[in-house]
């Protein structure tokens, strides 16, 4: 995934088509995520794990790269899996991670002549950080001991949209055009249109190709039978930051304000003051 010739312009015909044009150890991060990796290699023996565990969990893309890399090197291991960014490292070690994680290719780089598809690749990420931050903090005031695993699926939530400006812009543009020039028009009958499938299904598809933790996968899985509070915690951080991406004045956020108060036992009131306490912590 180095070269500028490789982005995709036509579709595959199919989900297995858009799986195949994926491959994990060649997707960049971000920048400034690399940068900080490289200043920490060059003095590993002092690393702080913590410090190292939040700079990649701010990162979607080297998220999925790390959870991924220890569930394949798990594979068939008893002991359960790790789920998060700093079990990962745990099971890892700081040593093994920068032995298989070396200078990584970035984001800014690959779309250094697509200054609208890094635009909307920006936009994704701003709205997922958001999206995690609005989880977490759901899941901090109902007590869930899985906060940390809620966060992460809040952020991976829509990565492939993030793939999806890597490595197919126009395509990816196109959808971007679409939705703007006519509001009502839903996402996935316009993804169905373009891609001839829906990113969910592929975000779910390469989570499992990918053996990222089984509990991620459920709490993304848009389609599951039964819904919990954690995936209900998930869903409604992502309608929120989704809904509030231009501004609070969007018609669909007082449903939402309703239904996180059902989540969380609170009145709209404190549901405002809350996602206004939350927000003003997002970069």
């Amino acid at each position: 995934m180095d070269a500028a010739t490789d982005f995709v312009s036509q579709a595959p015909r199919d989900l297995a088509g858009w799986v195949a044009l994926f491959d994990l150890g060649s997707l960049p991060i971000l920048a400034r995520t690399a940068e900080a990796l490289e200043e920490m290699r060059a003095n590993e023996d002092a690393v702080d794990a913590r410090w190292l565990a939040e700079t990649i969990a701010e990162d979607p893309l080297l998220t999925l790269k790390l959870l991924s890399h220890v569930g394949r090197l798990r594979r068939g291991r008893d002991g359960g899996e790790a789920e998060t960014v700093v079990e990962s490292l745990v099971m890892l070690g700081i040593p093994p991670f920068f032995n298989a994680f070396g200078p990584q290719p970035t984001v800014e780089d690959r779309l250094a002549a697509h200054p609208a598809a890094l635009e909307g690749f920006a936009r994704v990420l701003l709205r997922a950080r958001r999206a995690a931050r609005f989880a977490i903090g759901f899941a901090v005031h109902r007590m869930d001991h899985d906060a940390a695993v809620i966060h992460e699926a809040a952020l991976l939530h829509d990565f492939a949209e993030l793939l999806l400006w890597i490595r197919a812009p126009a395509l990816a543009l196109q959808i971007a055009e679409r939705l703007a020039s006519d509001s009502t028009l839903r996402s996935a009958a316009v993804q169905r249109e373009i891609l001839h499938i829906e990113l969910d299904q592929l975000e779910h598809a390469l989570m499992v190709d990918w053996r990222l933790p089984s509990l991620l996968v459920e709490m993304t899985d848009e389609h599951a039978a039964v819904v919990t509070a954690r995936m209900r915690n998930v869903q409604l951080a992502i309608r929120v930051a989704r809904h509030s991406a231009q501004g609070w004045e969007n018609a669909a956020l007082p449903d939402d304000l309703r239904d996180i108060g059902v989540l969380l036992n609170l009145g709209n009131d404190a549901v405002a003051r809350l996602l206004a306490e939350i927000d003003s912590a997002v970069d």
